[in-house]
């Protein structure tokens, strides 16, 4: 084992090497949009180069120094995707608009907060001690929009933002990493007691009645997010976080169903209760239909002038700034990934996709690698958030499934999100660097720890051969 782990090494140039490669791709997107429309190489396109270039440097260099075994791939794939939304966001820019420099600025901040994360945060398994505080932390957040004062009122159907100073701030974006702190604390410290058999129907192994706790306070919570803030996609995202980590947890596939089934569940109530969900379903079913004046976009305008536009963009897209994704309402933000397809194509839209797909999947491959359970189950519900975010997101805009309203990470305009969305990838990169560097000789680590043996972690997880165990982190750490 001693001769595996000698052969780690930090990689930090491969990281070097790509995240030029990403920066080159973002400021040309920039540079093209500009030479459409006879602004490149002024002074919006190298301020917004320099705000996203210097940070990313200096991220990078943070890593080596703090946390040089962390995965060199998600910084870059990253950095690309926040440049191309940069890009297409400055494109759809008016002059009655400044959302491209506004977005720029956010992504400082988010940049900037990544960086503190990665420089304090020594150790991940340190955030277990406040797992029952971001519960509370969490209710907080998700009941500020709903305080008189703070609150931004009902915005597009939905009450989830709050002011600051002059802007709106959104905290369930927030909420969604503190509620990822307290299912993975929650879950790793009480795993045995759930894993406990309970009633068998068939291949289906059900939980104790007892042991739903946890999956009905996440239920309710998730309903709640509906009743009072209109807020479906949020409200999907935080059960689907649960759902997946407990499932990451527990590997019993009766925890997903029945969370499946209470999230379709809440899910029909609400269409019949809310009238805004209730529309949010009806523009998604009947897209086509005629509205009075026998128009045939009547039903959903927004869909179906996203769907009329990705269809205009065709294999290979119209080319950045030659589209007319303007015409789409929200093209900025709910609806980015139409305008990206009409001008990028489908093969631009499948690099996008390509990209978050390798994002989500280093994020589980740091999970694998974890030698504590907290930072297994926290980087697979983190890297989950996102994937099911890109999921929810994409489905929406093709019609797969209803627009929820989220926003498509690093992409769409929105400084909450793009700063949540920073914030995990911090902390992925904490857990990989924790799952990549050499085993040492320091005494043993709580939980089975990454100082602990191998003997004492097979221990502590009862001899199963659970996600992330001697041989899975012998394997990770070699490829």
């Amino acid at each position: 084992m001693s001769g595996v782990e000698t052969t780690v090494k930090p990689r930090r140039n491969v990281e070097l090497a790509l995240l030029t490669l990403a920066l080159a791709v973002a400021i040309g997107a920039n540079m093209m949009q500009g030479l459409q429309d006879g602004t490149a190489f002024g002074r919006d396109f190298w301020l917004q180069a320099a705000l996203l270039a210097v940070p990313s440097l200096a991220i990078h260099t943070v890593l080596r120094f703090r946390a040089k075994y962390a995965d060199p791939i998600i910084l870059p794939i990253v950095v690309t995707l926040n440049g191309i939304g940069l890009a297409m966001i400055h494109r759809l820019d008016t002059p009655d608009t400044d959302y491209g420099n506004t977005q720029a600025r956010w992504t400082v901040v988010g940049m900037v907060l990544a960086l503190a994360v990665i420089w304090f945060l020594k150790d991940h398994r340190i955030l277990r001690r406040f797992t029952y505080i971001s519960l509370i932390l969490s209710a907080v957040l998700l009941l500020m929009p709903l305080v008189p004062g703070i609150t931004a009122g009902e915005i597009n159907g939905a009450q989830v933002w709050i002011r600051v100073g002059g802007s709106t701030f959104q905290p369930g974006e927030v909420a969604k990493i503190t509620i990822a702190f307290f299912f993975a604390g929650y879950l790793s410290t009480n795993r045995d007691l759930i894993l406990l058999a309970g009633r068998r129907i068939g291949r289906l192994q059900l939980p104790r009645f007892r042991d739903l706790g946890p999956m009905v306070v996440a239920w309710i919570a998730a309903i709640g997010i509906l009743i009072f803030q209109h807020d479906l996609g949020m409200s999907i995202l935080f059960f689907g976080i649960f759902i997946s980590t407990i499932y990451i947890a527990t590997s019993r596939a009766s925890w997903a169903i029945l969370g499946v089934i209470l999230m379709f569940a809440g899910a029909m109530g609400a269409s019949l209760a809310l009238p805004h969900i209730r529309l949010r379903i009806d523009g998604w079913l009947n897209a086509f239909s005629p509205d009075v004046y026998g128009r045939a976009n009547g039903g959903s305008y927004q869909i179906v002038q996203g769907l009329f536009g990705m269809a205009n963009g065709g294999l290979l897209g119209t080319g950045i700034g030659q589209g007319r994704p303007d015409l789409v309402p929200f093209a900025h933000s709910d609806m980015i990934v139409a305008s990206l397809g009409e001008e990028l194509g489908l093969v631009g839209l499948f690099a996008i996709v390509m990209l978050y797909a390798i994002l989500v999947s280093r994020g589980f491959r740091a999970a694998l690698g974890a030698r504590d359970s907290f930072g297994k189950l926290l980087a697979s519900g983190l890297a989950s958030a996102v994937g099911l975010q890109v999921f929810v997101i994409f489905g929406g805009v093709t019609r797969l499934i209803p627009l929820t309203g989220l926003t498509t990470p690093f992409l769409a305009a929105g400084g909450s999100s793009l700063l949540a969305n920073w914030i995990i990838v911090a902390l992925l990169l904490v857990i990989s660097n924790a799952a990549r560097r050499p085993v040492n000789t320091a005494p043993l680590a709580d939980d089975g720890g990454p100082d602990a043996p191998s003997s004492a972690r097979t221990k502590r997880s009862g001899g199963r051969n659970r996600i992330g165990d001697t041989n899975t982190t012998q394997a990770v750490r070699t490829q």
